[in-house]
């Protein structure tokens, strides 16, 4: 087997510039850990230059039949080393029974995704350097107070450090996609845990931007429960708060509820 075919229900686009690829696998930093997860390798055309790094060993994860076969076939190097499945259903705390970094060339369909479940195994994974849909990347690393800055951009900046490295062109790909791509770099920051109760915190940070176009006291009315609260940022839309003022306001919400019960 010479190539895999590209299959669209994957998201499969397959990036065919070496030095790009280079550049990807040398985005991780000296601090990276021992292990490394590639997700969706495809061809190996990143594989090739993570395997030629002695820092740390490279593991890979595909779900797509064709690609393992063939890697197998042109990697021997990653016998007992290719895992076969769907990234997303995996449990990342049984993968590997200390912490591991991850990269990728990540299929858009999917790479929401894969961000949400990093937050959710932050403890595990203190790195990750990942290829995106430009718009997603530019959305994680946003700061607020752009229009681009959301959901992922609060979870993923709570916990992690957000750099955008740089931009890919479409015609680097077989088959080339409709958008440009970014590539993104997180590294784990200090927060161990937040001052707040977590859960409460996704859910505002959720539930406020699904309804971005109006004040936080109207957007955030199934948590608040009928309560009408004063404080002047509830007058606020999300997009204007950071990460410190969305635990502030998470604060005052514990505070308010209560005091109703």
């Amino acid at each position: 087997m010479n190539s895999v075919r590209a299959k669209k229900h994957l998201g499969q686009h397959f990036l065919k510039d070496q030095q790009i690829a280079k550049k990807i696998a040398e985005s991780l930093t000296s601090n990276v850990p021992d292990t490394v997860l590639e997700i969706g390798p495809g061809m190996g055309v990143l594989t090739q230059f993570l395997l030629q790094n002695q820092r740390f060993e490279t593991s890979v994860v595909e779900i797509d039949t064709e690609s393992v076969i063939y890697l197998q076939k042109h990697f021997p190097q990653l016998e007992g080393r290719i895992i076969t499945g769907d990234f997303l259903k995996m449990n990342l705390a049984n993968l590997f029974d200390k912490p591991f970094a991850i990269i990728g060339n990540f299929p858009y369909n999917i790479s929401s995704q894969i961000l949400f479940k990093i937050i959710e195994h932050r403890d595990k994974v203190p790195e990750m350097v990942g290829m995106f849909q430009k718009e997603v990347a530019e959305r994680v690393a946003s700061k607020h107070g752009n229009k681009t800055y959301g959901i992922l951009s609060v979870l993923l900046q709570a916990f992690y450090t957000i750099e955008y490295l740089f931009t890919v062109h479409e015609n680097v790909f077989d088959p080339p996609p409709k958008v440009k791509s970014g590539v993104i770099r997180i590294t784990r920051n200090s927060t161990t845990n937040l001052p707040c109760n977590e859960a409460l915190f996704f859910r505002i940070v959720k539930t406020g931007f699904n309804q971005r176009r109006k004040t936080l006291s109207n957007s955030l009315k199934s948590i608040l429960l009928n309560l009408k609260p004063e404080d002047e940022i509830f007058r606020k839309r999300p997009e204007q708060l950071n990460v410190q003022e969305f635990i502030e306001l998470t604060l005052k919400v514990e505070k308010l509820l209560e005091e109703k019960i």
